[in-house]
């Protein structure tokens, strides 16, 4: 017997971001938070469930997968073939079309890509609310990145209310990200694990819900300005909550600031542009289609872009665009 399916998913950028978990099993949030998905930069992913294995294969970027990433992936795949009723050995590969783990939310694609394709190939039959909370397991960002779009991320303490879902908003036509890489090694995990632990971490949970609230009307309105001006802040306090931790993790480079000091001159020359970063020293900048050409010209002095639009949900792909 082998059940196959192939799933392909956009990665986010974290417009109100969550920060450390309450369930580090579960991977429930202790607040909401909510993103944009950015294309076309993505993750494909082909699975079988296979009897004639005698153990999973996991295969990410070309490479077997052990220690921790395996850990990660192996809970998404437990929990499916718990769901399923079934115990059958499963092959995974995936493979990303952009760089990983520099901030671009690549665990977000991969374990919304992962998600879809499990349970497909299970034949579970789910709702995509359903399906965002199975790749929550793997990564709490992914949940979003199976609905798409901009989305919401609910907190709960189950999976009847920690689950995703997409927020409708004009934005969506309107909005252009560059995305600029400053790769350099970040620690997302152990940041999450000590986000408590912060002396900031009480005042950024005082004024969290505000900001969801004020980032949902923002989108409803399709107030560019105020959606992204949002997102800009609250990476600053994302950062401040971070660096405030017992490890004192410092993800900016100088590249980083160069670029947001770029940004804020832009935005003095009248052009809408708002940095925003998720843990990692890499930048998103958002604009709009009028603006893009120039903002990606002046922020290509200082690290290599990327151009992106607002990203769909994630989706099956035909059998033809397997991986194997």
């Amino acid at each position: 017997m082998q059940l196959k399916a192939t799933a392909r998913a956009h990665p986010i950028q974290g417009l109100v971001k969550y920060h450390g978990m309450r369930d580090p099993e579960l991977r429930l949030p202790y607040h909401d938070s909510i993103s944009v998905c950015t294309a076309p930069s993505n993750t494909t992913t082909t699975v079988a469930f296979d009897d004639s294995l005698t153990e999973d294969q996991l295969v990410i970027d070309g490479e077997p997968v052990s220690g921790r990433a395996a850990e990660r992936v192996t809970s998404v795949v437990d929990h499916v073939r718990e769901l399923a009723s079934i115990e059958t050995p499963v092959r995974f590969e995936s493979e990303s079309s952009f760089p990983t783990n520099i901030g671009f939310g690549s665990s977000s694609s991969g374990f919304a890509a992962a998600a879809m394709a499990l349970s497909t190939a299970a034949e579970l039959d789910l709702s995509r609310a359903e399906i965002s909370t199975i790749a929550r397991r793997g990564s709490s960002s992914a949940a979003r990145a199976v609905t798409g779009g901009f989305s919401q991320l609910y907190a709960g303490l189950n999976d009847a209310d920690c689950h995703a879902e997409q927020l409708d908003s004009v934005l969506e036509d309107e909005l252009r990200i560059i995305g600029c890489e400053v790769p350099a090694y970040k620690e997302t995990e152990e940041a999450h694990k000590e986000a408590a632990d912060s002396h900031m971490f009480e005042a950024r949970m005082a004024h969290i819900h505000e900001q969801i609230v004020t980032m949902r009307d923002g989108l409803r309105r399709g107030d560019f300005d105020a959606v992204f001006e949002l997102a800009e802040h609250d990476s600053l306090s994302l950062a401040a909550t971070t660096m405030t931790g017992p490890a004192g993790w410092v993800y900016w480079q100088p590249t980083t600031l160069a670029i947001f000091e770029t940004v804020r001159s832009l935005r003095d020359d009248g052009v809408p542009a708002y940095f925003s970063t998720d843990t990692g020293a890499s930048v998103y900048v958002n604009t709009t289609a009028a603006h893009v050409d120039t903002v990606e010209s002046a922020l290509s002095e200082h690290a290599p872009t990327r151009r992106w639009q607002v990203g769909g949900p994630a989706k099956i792909l035909d059998s033809s665009q397997a991986l194997f």
